[in-house]
């Protein structure tokens, strides 16, 4: 699909979001694609490492809103939860370029990146409360995690955007680059990987990840069960009908 591209060379498996008229905003049919684009890494030895990248001026808007209300994930098989579950088992190295807004999943799954560069331009954001929902991917455990519990509770009750310095300064990107260097400098580094022994690229990632695969994997299906029941619930369809209309939700009586 031209909205997801998919390009293996030297190693490397980039898998570019391409849907910049609408801001990268994700659809089923996209998670699809990149959750299959993933199996095919998996299963091909030529494949050593994969890398996301969007464009200059936008990572991701996160799900497609109107995508999102037609075809809500009905289970663990649903295209979202499979690319979730592909990112969090991924055994190889995972690298992701992000530059300008990287809004709910955007963010979400640069938690399961192995290398995370980011343009000077970038904002994160998880804001699954104002929408009435729940965190996802796992990033319930492993947000407080990384930026401790009082940043994430800001990042994910609030909801407000933090910028590249600040992602920088608690881990979550490795270096912060002009937006137009940033994707040629992740292509770099993920080529520095590939040409290194998969085996022992394997086993380090396993390795440092063994103690907390099953809490992800566990976290990750218990907010799928919570997102799917807020999902129906009055405050998201709200938020959502809101969104649709382009006003201010009121959840006073939510």
């Amino acid at each position: 699909m031209t909205e997801i591209l998919v390009h293996a060379e030297a190693g490397v498996m980039t898998i570019t979001l391409n849907r910049v008229e609408r801001k990268n905003s994700i659809t089923s049919d996209m998670y699809g694609a990149m959750a299959d684009a993933l199996e095919r890494a998996l299963g091909d030895d030529a494949v050593r490492v994969v890398l996301f990248q969007g464009h200059e001026t936008v990572f991701s808007a996160g799900n497609d809103i109107g995508d999102f209300l037609h075809k809500p994930p009905a289970g663990s098989d649903s295209p979202v939860f499979r690319f979730l579950h592909g990112i969090a088992s991924f055994p190889k190295p995972l690298l992701a370029s992000v530059c300008g807004p990287a809004v709910g999943v955007g963010t979400t799954m640069l938690f399961h990146c192995d290398l995370v560069y980011a343009g000077d331009n970038a904002a994160f954001s998880m804001p699954f409360v104002n929408l009435g929902l729940c965190p996802e991917a796992a990033s319930s455990l492993l947000v407080p995690q990384m930026l401790g519990y009082h940043r994430a509770a800001e990042a994910l009750m609030l909801g407000e955007p933090f910028m590249a310095e600040a992602a920088l300064e608690v881990g979550l990107v490795n270096r912060v680059l002009p937006p137009t260097e940033a994707n040629n400098y992740a292509n770099a580094q993920a080529r520095k990987l590939a040409a290194k022994p998969i085996s022992s690229l394997v086993e380090t990632k396993r390795l440092m990840k063994k103690g907390l695969q099953p809490q992800v994997l566990q976290q990750m299906q218990d907010e799928g069960e919570s997102f799917r029941r807020l999902l129906v619930a009055p405050a998201a369809k709200e938020a959502f009908t809101a969104f649709m209309e382009k006003r201010k939700p009121d959840f006073s009586k939510t």
